[in-house]
Parts: C-alpha cells; sequence; structure tokens
C-alpha cells in the first residue's frame, strides 16, 4: 500500500481545510437544515445578461479568450473604475480579468511575496490570505481588528506588526465576515503608514458595491498617492450575483500585472469566454439591478442585526457586504461548540467565527444572502435555542 503521506507535499498538509465549508457540508446531508452558511445572493444572475452568454454560446463564440481577458470587457472595467471609484487604468497594461477574484489574490500574493518576507492580514477577514501567503512561502502576520473599532484596522496597530520583512498589507474591506468598513478618513490614516514604512497594498474589493448609507465605497487606490502601491481585486460574483460565472480582476501597476499575467498564462490560460462576454454587458447596462439587490439586502441587513439583538446577542451594525458577525460569548460556548449545537438543535447552519481567524473565536458568522422569509424562520429557530440554553 502506498504512503501518499510521505509523498505529499508537507505545506500543503499542513494548511487547514476551510471552516466555512465544514458546516455546510453537515447541513447538506441532513433534512430541513437552513443555511445561513454560505456568502452567495440568492439572486439569480440579471436576465440580460444570462441572455448575453447564451447568445455568445448559440454564436459559437466559445474560443480561448487572450491571455489578459478580452480586450473590450477590460477597457469596460477601466470605464467602471473610473465612473464609481474615480481611479484610472490603461486596459491594455493596468488590468487582468482572472478566474474569480480569488484567482487574483493568489496571483498578487506570488507575484510580489518572497519567501521570508511578511504579509500583513487583518483578521476576522476571509479564510483564503492566510494559506495563500504560507504556499507563496510568505510569512503571515495577524493584526487583530475589534469590535470596539467597529472591526476596523487601526492604524497604531498596522504600525505595531511592521518589521523590516514587511512587504504587502492585505485591506479586506468591506470586510467578510464582521461587514466593516473603512471610509475615505480611515483610509488616510492607514496611507500614511503605508507610505512611511514603503509598503504595498492588496485590496480586496469584492464587496464594494455592497455599502450601506449615504457614503459609497471608496478604493484605497484612490487614495493620494496609493495607485502606484496597490493591486484593487474585484469581480462580479456580489455586485451582479454572478458566483458560478467564476470571474474577477485586478487593476494595478503594469509592472505588477504583468507578473501576475505571465502565473495566469501558465497556471489558467484565460477566464471563461462565456462569462466575459456575460460580465461585459453586466457592466454596461446593470447599475440598476445592483441598487435593487443592494436595496434588499439593506432590509435584511436591518431585519437580522434588529433580530439578534433583541435575542441578548450583541451584534455589531455592519455597514458593508452581506454579514453580521453577533458575539455568542454570553451562552458560555465556544464558537464551534455553539454552531454544532445550533445545527443539530434546530437545524439551523451557520459558521463560528473562528474560521475566520483566531480573534474572531467567541463570534458566529450570519450571511443574510437569503430572503426575508429563510431569516425570519432562521432567527426564530436560533431564539428557541438561546433560550433553551438558559
Amino acid at each position: 500500500m502506498i504512503d501518499y503521506q510521505s509523498i505529499l507535499n508537507e505545506e500543503v498538509q499542513k494548511i487547514k481545510p476551510s471552516g466555512i465549508r465544514r458546516f455546510f457540508d453537515i447541513a447538506n446531508e441532513m433534512d430541513h437544515v437552513i443555511s445561513l452558511s454560505i456568502g452567495e445572493p440568492d439572486f439569480t444572475t440579471p436576465w440580460h445578461v444570462r441572455q448575453e452568454g447564451i447568445r455568445t454560446l448559440e454564436d459559437g463564440k466559445t474560443w480561448y479568450s487572450p491571455n489578459r481577458g478580452f480586450m473590450e470587457l477590460r477597457e469596460e472595467i477601466s470605464r467602471w473604475l473610473k465612473r464609481r471609484y474615480h481611479t484610472e487604468y490603461d486596459p491594455k497594461t493596468e488590468l487582468l480579468v482572472t478566474v474569480g477574484g480569488s484567482e487574483a489574490i493568489d496571483l498578487c500574493i506570488r507575484s510580489l511575496v518572497k519567501p521570508g518576507e511578511e504579509v500583513l492580514i487583518p483578521q476576522p477577514s476571509f479564510v483564503c490570505y492566510e494559506p495563500l501567503t504560507e504556499m507563496a512561502h510568505g510569512v503571515p502576520v495577524i493584526i487583530e481588528t475589534k469590535q470596539e473599532d467597529q472591526f476596523r484596522l487601526n492604524p497604531q496597530a498596522l504600525r505595531e506588526k511592521i518589521t523590516p520583512k514587511t512587504k504587502l498589507l492585505i485591506l479586506p474591506f468591506p470586510n467578510n465576515p464582521t461587514g466593516a468598513v473603512m471610509r475615505r478618513e480611515h483610509l488616510k490614516e492607514i496611507a500614511k503608514v503605508v507610505e512611511e514604512f514603503n509598503l504595498m497594498v492588496l485590496s480586496d474589493e469584492i464587496y464594494s458595491e455592497l455599502t450601506y448609507g449615504d457614503t459609497r465605497h471608496v478604493s484605497f487606490a484612490a487614495i493620494d498617492g496609493m495607485k502606484e502601491r496597490t493591486i484593487v481585486v474585484n469581480g462580479f460574483s456580489k455586485a451582479f450575483a454572478m458566483t458560478g460565472w467564476r470571474l474577477g480582476y485586478a487593476a494595478g501597476p503594469k509592472e505588477i500585472i504583468a507578473q501576475m499575467t505571465k502565473l495566469h498564462q501558465y497556471g489558467i490560460m484565460s477566464a471563461p469566454t462565456m462569462a466575459q462576454y456575460a460580465a461585459t454587458e453586466a457592466m454596461k447596462n446593470g447599475d440598476s439591478d445592483i441598487d435593487e439587490m443592494r436595496e434588499q439586502y439593506d432590509m435584511r441587513r436591518r431585519l437580522i442585526v434588529s433580530g439578534f439583538n433583541s435575542m441578548g446577542l450583541t451584534c455589531f451594525e455592519p455597514e458593508g457586504a452581506f454579514y453580521v458577525f453577533p458575539c455568542i460569548k454570553s451562552t458560555g460556548l465556544s464558537s464551534e461548540e455553539f454552531c454544532e449545537k445550533l445545527l443539530y438543535a434546530e437545524h439551523v447552519a451557520v459558521v463560528p467565527g473562528n474560521a475566520f481567524g483566531a480573534c474572531g473565536e467567541g463570534y458566529i458568522r450570519v450571511s443574510y444572502s437569503y430572503s426575508i422569509k429563510h431569516i425570519t424562520e432562521a432567527l426564530s429557530r436560533i431564539e428557541h435555542f438561546i433560550n433553551s440554553l438558559s
């Protein structure tokens, strides 16, 4: 019998599986489960976008695209970024279309980080940054964000973590799992530290279109002096409900995008052709789709925050994305215990906060990218579970 552990890459074996998927997989094997665990819009991709994808198939447009993506899409992305975020990128040299935002994050880290260099990662945050840094032989350095700071990155906390080996700061805002948002005044303070210590920045802005209130998202690249230091990662999955189309992009200095493109050439070659045509249509004519979905998310956001607070679980009010991050410390249960007991007792699936970093212990992530009916029933079951504990 082959000893597979002895032949597998040790570095890959050390990486833990995603904590998000564990409870989702368990829930899939149970009946009558309400899952609030996965960050996927419950909206169908808008019809005019799907129609464009269908049309390209009917027309036989099924060939490879250029490595960087179709020029028409890159031009549309360039116009979109200028119109929405007041940043300008040359579609020929400063944009790369990728297979989801996750590929863009991977390419950015591998292109910038040398073995032994440090990557600053605010947590709680999405699960991929730390393992991708490790796979690039970089060193993840965790910066804890706190509820009393509204889960924003504190410039002093950032400064304290910087060493001579620090290369890259990851800015995951609007944030998954907390829903925290960095406004312009907060980003300016971070920019001062970035410039002082000559850092590069990966700004993951996949939730940029999902911010609530009167103030729209501000791209870190739009802060004075930061465009030349920043690789912006974004995509179509959240804003346009296009998760399964697997399409994202990176925008940044041409020298860095060129290196990312080389890795993309050898590892992926090109993003899906049909998805690129559909995304072009989304960017041209999809503003109203975003507005309608954002309005629905906002309604759900207010409902779910109120629901958790009324049952005694303190819930920070998120300003972006489609997650809440209620504190469950009052129950005396760990995050994992809470989620497991809730799943088996009430058939509601949520994600333990420590899946997003050790500092997420004592919290749970709950997605409100589901219908009002779905959320209302889940809240009722969670409240029943909380009452049963006392």
